[in-house]
């Protein structure tokens, strides 16, 4: 195997000679960066929006469950609110439209059961859909429907 060339720099030390091609500059040498600074905000926006989106989306299913099984004891004569605060938390609005009346007739009215949570954003995306979506405090009403035939 052939030894590598030694070669000198300007202040006399000894260098090969590969290092001192990387050295010098190409004209193209801030391109990545400003590349990187036009690229970076519009992958952070994509990556927090996936974030809350799920969360979003996880909301609104704790919304629906809750209001489902408040619709659920509803039907049978008890209280909702107890139900829908186990599954979807204390700080929800609960709503019974046409309550089912002791010994009616199964082919009544439905019980109706909605469910309103506010969300939160987590991620710097908020104050973007706080503007278009939401109200002064950046936060946006998920609600939940849940209907059973009284029982």
């Amino acid at each position: 195997m052939a030894e590598p060339r030694v070669r000198f720099d300007e202040s006399g030390d000894r260098t090969l000679g590969w290092l001192n091609r990387t050295r010098h500059r190409t004209p193209d040498q801030g391109a990545a960066a400003v590349e990187m600074a036009l690229v970076l905000p519009l992958l952070l926006l994509l990556i927090f929006g996936i974030i809350d989106f799920g969360r979003m989306l996880n909301a609104q299913l704790n919304a629906t469950q809750a209001a489902h099984e408040g619709a659920r004891a509803a039907a049978f004569g008890q209280d909702p609110a107890d139900r829908v605060a186990a599954i979807a938390g204390t700080d929800v609005q609960v709503t019974v439209a046409d309550p089912c009346q002791p010994g009616s007739l199964p082919d009544s009215a439905p019980v109706t059961v909605r469910v309103v949570d506010r969300f939160q954003f987590v991620t710097p995306i908020g104050a973007l859909a706080g503007i278009t979506l939401g109200g002064p405090d950046n936060r946006i009403a998920i609600t939940g429907r849940g209907v059973m035939p009284c029982q």
